[in-house]
């Protein structure tokens, strides 16, 4: 991919609300095609669900998702949930116990979509991904239960990665995992952002996982945005409201220092 295919996102005043709830109110953000996003918040400030909504996963009350980039002119604009939006957005979510079907190989896992999608040549793309993935194509015929935590979050990244999505949305997609795991699925992540130019818009609680991957963020608190910054100023501690100093100090990990 190059950089005049890079996409980015317009999130323009989105709500969400499930049976009266206000889950997100009126929330709206901008990234950069290209550009690592994170947005942090505790444990039910609404994080995730802007992620499902992004995707066509929650239901949208009101507000807009829009691509941006060289040929994504307004009218043509995919649907959130589109097949069309799907191969350009995928999501990688946060438990790969979970989100891999047990009872069927890796190799199934990853044609399904190619399946869905029409996408012919199967057999170069799984073993392409899984070589990105660092796994190799030894894991092909292999069960979820046959792997452990971190080789599972890889297949899922792999299934992300295989229709050749320009945006990945990541939903703590390392919280579940060992801390020497962690920093390996990390590592992953950025090279790959890296070399196939991707956007990620990554959700987490946890301030040293965001920081490592991501250039801006916005902090999220009962469904609404609490503040806007960027990684720099977020380590300097050049914060405005209170609730993000006190997430600072919750996040344990937080450990990164200012580079001259």
């Amino acid at each position: 991919m190059n950089a005049s295919q890079a996409l980015g996102l317009d999130v323009s005043q989105l709500r969400v609300t499930f049976d009266g709830f206000v889950a997100v109110a009126d929330t709206s953000f901008q990234v950069k095609p290209g550009e690592s996003f994170g947005i942090v918040g505790e444990s039910g400030s609404g994080k995730s669900t802007v992620l499902r909504a992004i995707c066509g996963l929650a239901p949208r009350e009101s507000g807009s998702v829009r691509l941006t980039g060289a040929e994504n002119a307004p009218g043509t604009q995919p649907a959130p949930g589109s097949k069309a939006f799907r191969r350009r957005v995928q999501m990688v979510f946060q438990d790969p116990y979970g989100s891999l079907h047990p009872r069927q190989t890796v190799d199934r896992i990853l044609a399904e979509p190619l399946a869905i999608h029409g996408v012919t040549d199967a057999e170069t793309r799984i073993e392409r991904a899984l070589d990105e993935v660092g796994l190799g194509k030894g894991f092909r015929f292999r069960y979820p239960h046959q792997l452990s935590g971190g080789q599972r979050q890889r297949i899922a990244i792999a299934r992300a990665l295989i229709l050749e999505p320009q945006i990945l949305l990541l939903d703590e997609p390392t919280s579940a995992l060992d801390a020497s795991v962690q920093a390996e699925v990390l590592n992953l992540l950025e090279e790959l952002r890296r070399r196939r130019e991707l956007t990620f818009i990554m959700v987490s609680h946890d301030l040293a996982v965001v920081t490592h991957l991501c250039e801006r963020l916005m902090v999220m608190q009962r469904g609404q945005t609490v503040e806007s910054l960027s990684t720099l100023d977020l380590v300097a501690h050049r914060v405005s409201k209170p609730y993000t100093l006190s997430l600072m100090q919750a996040s344990s990990g937080f450990r990164r220092t200012v580079e001259a």
